[in-house]
């Protein structure tokens, strides 16, 4: 465990406690903590996880801007379910990255675990959009990918990391009955 490690760690509770109570500045902070694990999982050979943290900056940027923009909805974005074509064509367009970034970690680099890192990035991906779109079922897939992350963080000895993301897992858990029980859920 490093310095890098722990403010990164204690930067992501904050973010997803922040996400959790829909406060946006969950997103500006969020993007101060990926930035930071881009290097920690470069230094472990996590490539896929690296390259997901690079991808979450400009997520973080995008939830920021939904989350903050003015229109129909007065304050911002409002939670919402996503339907049945949307839902799976987003969990089909996780399963393709995963592939194709799984074959390419597993051809073209020495990535530690090149297919389960490929699978956690892809489908977190996917999280991450709903949860920018404040979709109540980004929370019971962080919740799943969480715990993979977990056991992942566990085998390369990021302990520190690993408990952050069991403390993710029991944050999604309390997002999905918040976000479920939101007065201004539109159903």
């Amino acid at each position: 465990m490093s310095g890098l490690e722990l403010f990164a760690a204690a930067l992501g509770v904050i973010a997803v406690w922040l996400t959790v109570k829909q406060n946006p500045w969950c997103w500006p902070i969020g993007l101060i903590m990926v930035l930071l694990y881009i290097w920690i999982f470069f230094d472990v050979k996590l490539y896929s996880d690296m390259l997901l943290q690079g991808v979450y900056a400009v997520l973080q940027l995008y939830g920021w801007w939904q989350w903050t923009r003015r229109g129909d909805v007065v304050d911002g974005r409002r939670v919402t379910y996503l339907r049945g074509g949307a839902l799976t064509l987003s969990l089909a367009a996780g399963a393709v990255v995963s592939l194709i970034l799984g074959a390419a970690m597993a051809h073209f680099t020495d990535a530690a675990q090149p297919w389960l890192d490929a699978a956690l990035t892809g489908f977190s991906l996917v999280a991450q959009v709903w949860m920018a779109q404040k979709r109540v079922q980004c929370w019971p897939l962080w919740i799943v990918l969480d715990v993979i992350f977990v056991g992942l963080f566990l085998y390369k000895a990021l302990y520190l990391t690993a408990a952050l993301y069991a403390l993710f897992t029991l944050l999604a858990v309390q997002g999905w009955r918040d976000w479920r029980a939101d007065p201004a859920l539109a159903r």
